[in-house]
């Protein structure tokens, strides 16, 4: 799969970074105890740590909302993913286990405090391309609305975009159907080249180690 920053990101975040994960023939499943348990008693100590505090003073959600803002996004009506995962742990409503795939993006997007997306990498067409969204581009999210697209950050591949560090669309799920998978961490761009491929290798192990298969993972935004 080919996939490529937009000279106009790197433009306005020159160190933009992105870990990109491609995975072939996994299986997809309701999660196994042990991530369950770690997702569960993690949401437990986040809801203690955030006691009289913000989520907005949180490092990885701060730089998250100064991306927003660069690209022309208002955070507070178009939050960063993570940010809205953090509030509602906030709120002790916490996040259910749904699948293994959803699950293990989850857990990882709270620990690092970074957007995460997992797209079904045989619905996708064509070169991937992160850029910044279109006048009048839109999706239906996997929130069931209509999300404009104008000044977020994108993932688009031949058919337009699917995926952004705010929602995902709802064309290019991952299920318990899925087989081959694209995952792409949005990455604090503070984080140093080598921390970015520890922390999208620690991520690659883990999902392989629950769903089997075989993975690869690269870098964008690091020389």
């Amino acid at each position: 799969m080919e996939i490529q920053l937009s000279s106009e990101i790197i433009e306005q975040i020159p160190d933009f970074k992105l870990g990109v994960i491609e995975y072939r023939n996994i299986m997809v499943g309701d999660s196994p105890q042990m991530l369950r348990g770690r997702l569960q008693l993690f949401q437990e100590a986040i809801y203690f740590d955030l006691e009289n505090k913000h989520v907005t003073d949180l490092p990885g959600i701060q730089e998250w909302r100064g991306i927003f803002k660069k690209t022309g996004k208002d955070p507070n009506r178009y939050r960063p993913s993570v940010e809205a995962l953090y509030r509602r742990v906030q709120k002790q409503n916490y996040l259910p286990s749904v699948q293994s795939g959803i699950d293990i993006n989850n857990f990882f997007s709270l620990q690092y405090q970074v957007p995460i997306g997992i797209y079904d990498l045989d619905l996708l067409q064509g070169l991937v391309e992160i850029r910044i969204g279109n006048e009048g581009e839109e999706y239906t999210g996997l929130n069931g609305r209509k999300n404009s697209l104008e000044r977020l950050i994108v993932s688009s591949d031949q058919k337009g975009p699917f995926g952004s560090p705010f929602v995902d669309s709802n064309r290019t799920p991952v299920t318990y159907n899925t087989k081959n998978a694209l995952q792409i961490i949005y990455l604090r761009p503070s984080t140093d080249c080598d921390n970015a491929k520890k922390l999208t290798e620690s991520l690659m192990n883990m999902f392989t180690q629950i769903h089997g298969g075989e993975a690869s993972y690269r870098i964008l935004g690091c020389r």
